[in-house]
């Protein structure tokens, strides 16, 4: 594996992802350091194939408004979960301590959906999480986050190297050996344990720490069919001890009366002699069988002989402690079985085992001394041996990674996405690194791409296209992209050629070809395959990967697109164009938006087509912001998984099991809201300003600070103020498409001339000088988003806000905008505005309001159309509002002329309008007379 890396090596690196120079923590990189304010080290900021350049979260401070609330509230999150949790599940796959900690629950723990095969994804998220806010803030908290979390892998890796070591804890008597669920470790006894002994007697104290049925004490045998067990639980939950030479149907078996309680002390004991085997707990006799004929000398010579480990495949390894295990070879008596309970063997009659006595007071290592005299040291044990590499890490063992390698079809019980959950660890330690400068972290990352690289490059590319193809099991997530940032920062090939070995070639190819072949695929399974791709290109050169990619985002945009700007229906793809027809209350998977968004700004910086940022604008400002509850909680992140787009939705921020893959998403977002409001070209000749929102730049590179105030989107427009040094550059101010309006700039109080077409940037170029100021007056108006497959269904937008109403009804909105449009084509005059509430408005009866607005009311996002009779300026004609068979009517041909320069304009046309729809046989002469009437004696807003 890759030695580790100086701190030296950032000034070659790229902070790709989250577009900046790596900063700096600690000093030399040493871990354990003062953590220190971020601050960008030298060198280049972005790959040579970009033409624009993102800056870093610490370039870019956000003021006061409804960004910085939103990450306040995630910030304390930040501050106050307790980071043990998440790293129990990697602590207890090493079989280290956890040091009490709970897992999280949920994807994050073994009793989660899918027996938490994805676990150990959401602490990648976590760190990504601590190192977006420690470079936001600067807060010390954070980055001594990151510093516990970078510790605590560090020692799983070193522990996951070695043969596994035992951990003492306290027992009944003295010291005790602890199996911490979730370690997959066992005890393996040598064998000939047993010998040919016709009469025996099983001891143990045992501590279960779990209700796991069929979870063994011990297990002698061969396979499944010849074995002799004691289970803690059957399926009833009571102790059970069996014997069988046939298989499950011939156990002889001994059944407990009631079940061991957990996370105590308890005294486990068979004799079995002369046909007849009984069971005791504590001491007492609850389960007698004369009836059986299997003794060990029956079995004969067994294969293995465990402590903790079943030869039934499904059953779990036992969690919790043991003390003391004896066998002899004799059945002890009842009085010698009961003292056993208050003492160790060696102090009662019985005394030890005469074939087998484990103490299990061993305080180090990774064996267990033998007391009977006849040296069968016992050594500790993985069920699936250890890493292939030195360099994994995980928090389960590398089996998923194995099985994958054989699976033709989904299944996720047994293997969920293990390369998506690498992706998120390796992610998040690349982001603790560039945030902190701690070495470790880049090792560690390092040692994971070594590690799948030896893995995967010897791998028939068969078998990898077929691994990749798979639903769900062979996701990878944003790995492609993670490994070329990481390339950047080490330059090593073979983290190149393993970013390669993720192509799935029949997606690219289609993509490249323009081909749409995303009918019936899981959304966000893809989406962050285009954002490697992108990666792969800066790094390779190769066009077909840009090329694909474009194309892609053509395909969801907007044609898979909800009005939020979300995507996927129950997680997948329907065809294209069909929107209304996929409606549901599984709608836009949040992961869906975080992906394109971070897909749109990496398209950007290639290709400065404003509808990338467009996009951004739209899911940001709606899906991303209101998936966010508007509610503190150190506890949880509160962030939707699904967000519902059914009449009366309510919007559930507490998914599922808790610890999804949208919780995790979600922590990130928010606290990354200012990465895209600017970027520079690369040439540093010109700035864009992608988004309207309170912030300060600190452009270093130009000794220029940007400082915007507004309180956009409930103020229409901004004012930028230009600090620092004079400098010469062009400034770019984005249009956004739905700015019909008007898009005014004044530089100083003077009119800037040009013009200003929605979808577009409109530049000022200029020597800058402090005190410089920009303003930008960008009106709203009232518009519909009409479904695309249902033109009558549609979302209420004003500016880039989409309103829904808040109305518990489950049954479809019906609502009219034409009846009090004003001249310029606004539907805004229709609505009532809510006094002290910006931006909520009613119409009949019903509360409309942002979208952001992260509460648990019943919301429409879309309504049905309806407008029955034709009303102009508040009059009734009383004439029905006739409709062509595409839809399209009367009202709608009217306005689609609009803005009118006067009522005289907007009478003219309504009466061509009304002539045309006469001569076509649609609207009868007499009620087309009515309207014109109407239109003349109406009054309208301006």
């Amino acid at each position: 594996m890759a030695a580790p890396l100086s701190r030296r090596t950032l000034l070659l690196a790229t902070a790709i992802a989250a577009g900046t120079p790596a900063v700096s923590y600690a000093a030399g990189g040493r871990p354990g350091a003062a953590p220190q304010a971020p601050a960008a080290l030298a060198g280049p900021a972005a790959p040579a194939a970009w033409s624009v350049r993102p800056f870093g979260l610490e370039d870019v401070t956000l003021g006061r408004g409804v960004f910085a609330d939103k990450r306040r509230l995630m910030l304390d999150h930040a501050r106050g979960y307790d980071v043990n949790r998440l790293l129990q599940v990697f602590r207890a796959n090493a079989g280290l301590s956890t040091l009490g900690a709970v897992a999280p629950g949920g994807w994050e723990g073994l009793d989660g959906e899918a027996n938490g095969n994805l676990r150990g994804h959401y602490t990648g998220h976590f760190l990504t999480m601590l190192s977006q806010a420690y470079r936001s803030t600067g807060e010390r908290v954070f980055a001594e986050r990151i510093d516990t979390m970078v510790g605590a892998l560090t020692e799983v890796r070193e522990a996951l190297r070695h043969d596994p070591a035992v951990l003492s804890t306290d027992g009944r008597f003295g010291a005790a050996a602890e199996n911490v669920r979730g370690s997959y470790q066992y005890v393996d006894l040598p064998a000939g344990v047993l010998g040919d002994t016709p009469a025996i007697t099983l001891a143990a104290w045992v501590k279960p720490t779990h209700d796991d049925d069929w979870a063994r004490v011990l297990d002698f045998g061969d396979d499944t069919n010849r074995y002799l067990y004691l289970a803690a639980r059957n399926a009833d939950g009571v102790p059970r001890f069996a014997i069988t030479g046939s298989g499950a149907a011939g156990e002889q078996g001994l059944d407990g009366t009631a079940a061991l309680p957990p996370g105590e002390w308890s005294h486990l004991a068979v004799t079995l002699a002369d046909g007849t085997g009984t069971l005791y707990v504590d001491g007492v006799a609850v389960a007698r069988n004369t009836a059986m004929t299997m003794t060990p000398a029956v079995l004969g010579p067994l294969a293995h002989h465990w402590l903790g480990r079943s030869h039934y495949p499904a059953d779990p390894v036992f969690a919790g402690a043991f003390e003391e295990f004896n066998v002899w070879s004799r059945a002890l008596s009842a009085a010698e079985v009961g003292a056993l309970r208050d003492s160790r063997a060696a102090g009662t009659p019985a005394g030890r085992g005469d074939l087998a006595s484990y103490a299990f007071d061993e305080r180090d290592g990774g064996t267990f001394a033998d007391a009977s005299g006849r040296g069968l040291t016992a050594t500790l044990r993985r069920t699936w041996g250890g890493p292939s590499h030195p360099g994994f890490l995980a928090a389960y063992p590398e089996t998923q990674f194995v099985q994958l390698e054989s699976m033709t079809g989904s299944d996720y019980t047994k293997v969920w996405a293990p390369y998506y959950t690498a992706h998120k660890i390796l992610k998040g330690l690349l982001d603790a690194h560039l945030a902190t400068g701690d070495d470790r972290a880049l090792d560690l990352a390092s040692g994971m791409c070594d590690w799948m690289y030896a893995r995967l490059s010897v791998l028939p590319a068969a078998t990898l296209q077929r691994m990749w193809g798979i639903f769900s099991s062979g996701e990878f997530g944003g790995i492609v992209e993670a490994i070329c940032d990481l390339h950047a920062v080490t330059g090593e090939a073979d983290h190149l050629a393993l970013a390669r070995l993720f192509d799935l070639d029949r997606l690219i190819d289609a993509c490249a070809a323009d081909t749409d072949v995303l009918d019936g695929l899981h959304a966000n399974q893809h989406i962050p395959i285009f954002t490697g791709l992108v990666r792969l290109y800066d790094e390779t050169g190769e066009e077909r990967y840009l090329t694909a990619a474009k194309n892609f985002w053509g395909m969801v945009v907007p044609h898979r697109m909800y009005a939020i700007g979300g995507t996927s229906t129950g997680e997948f793809w329907k065809a294209r164009d069909v929107i209304a027809g996929t409606i549901g209350a599984t709608t836009a998977e949040t992961c869906c938006a975080y992906n394109l968004l971070k897909l749109s700004r990496t398209l950007f910086f290639h290709d400065q087509d404003p509808a990338y940022m467009d996009y951004y604008e739209r899911a940001l400002y709606n899906q991303v912001l209101g998936s966010k509850q508007d509610t503190p909680d150190a506890e949880k992140p509160l962030v939707t998984y699904f967000i519902g787009l059914t009449p009366g939705h309510v919007r559930d921020y507490t998914p599922k099991q808790g610890t999804t893959c949208c919780e995790g998403t979600g922590m990130e977002s928010a606290t990354k809201y200012q990465d895209s409001v600017y970027f520079a070209a690369a040439d540093g000749s010109a700035l864009y300003v992608n988004l309207y929102s309170r912030s300060t730049l600190t452009w270093a590179e130009r000794g220029v600070t940007v400082t915007q105030a507004t309180d956009y989107p409930r103020e229409q427009g901004s004012t930028l103020t230009i600090g620092g040094a004079d400098a010469s550059f062009a400034l770019r101010l984005r249009v956004p498409a739905w700015a019909t309006a008007g898009f005014r700039v004044t530089v100083n109080g003077r009119a800037v001339p040009g013009t200003a077409t929605p979808g577009s940037y409109f530049t000022v170029s200029r020597t800058w000088r402090r005190g410089d100021t920009v303003r930008v007056r960008v009106p709203f108006r009232l518009r519909v988003e009409k479904a695309l497959d249902d033109p009558s269904l549609q979302a209420l937008f004003y500016g880039p806000v989409n309103l829904v109403g808040r109305n518990p009804s489950t049954d479809l909105l019906e609502c009219g905008l034409y009846r009090d449009a004003g001249l310029s084509g606004d539907l805004l005059p229709t609505l009532t505005p809510v006094p002290g509430k910006p931006l909520h408005y009613t119409l009949d009866g019903t509360e409309w309001a942002p979208f952001a607005e992260g509460t648990e009311d019943p919301t429409h996002a879309w309504f049905r159309r309806s407008e029955p009779r034709v009303v102009l300026g508040g009059t009734d004609s009383g004439v029905a509002n006739p409709a062509k068979d595409d839809g399209t009517t009367l009202l709608d041909a009217i306005w689609a002329a609009a803005p009118f320069r006067d009522k005289g304009a907007l009478v003219t046309h309504v009466r061509s309008t009304v002539g045309a729809w006469v001569e076509a046989g649609l609207l009868g002469e007499d009620e087309g007379e009515r309207v014109v009437r109407t239109a003349r004696r109406a009054a309208f807003a301006d």
